[in-house]
């Protein structure tokens, strides 16, 4: 059992992991845990998914981009080509890619 970090202390991943574990025990209430330390609902949220999916250290904040979700759904679209050697963003209306292409 890990002891619970003071709420100005730097946050490292086994001190965010030793907050979940004090929620999961119900040594703290979630609610408390969240005023405590100044975090939203949706962080701690975060926070679990992480520590379930790749244990301590996806609580890296330096490794954010290692462990975050890459499903082909959050991906942003990719630029299609529209003419020979002229790219034009997916998101753009159909005239902007006709202005395009008259040149």
């Amino acid at each position: 059992m890990l002891e619970l970090p003071s709420p100005d202390s730097w946050w490292t991943p086994r001190r965010k992991a030793a907050v979940i574990e004090a929620v999961r025990d119900g040594r703290i209430p979630i609610e408390e845990a969240c005023r405590r330390y100044h975090l939203s609902a949706d962080e701690f949220q975060a926070w679990e998914r992480d520590l379930d999916r790749y244990g301590v250290p996806g609580l890296r904040s330096t490794r954010y981009q290692i462990y975050r979700d890459t499903s082909s759904a959050s991906k942003p679209p990719l630029p299609r080509q529209i003419g020979p050697g002229t790219y034009s963003p997916a998101w753009a209306p159909a005239t902007a890619l006709r202005r395009v292409v008259k040149m």
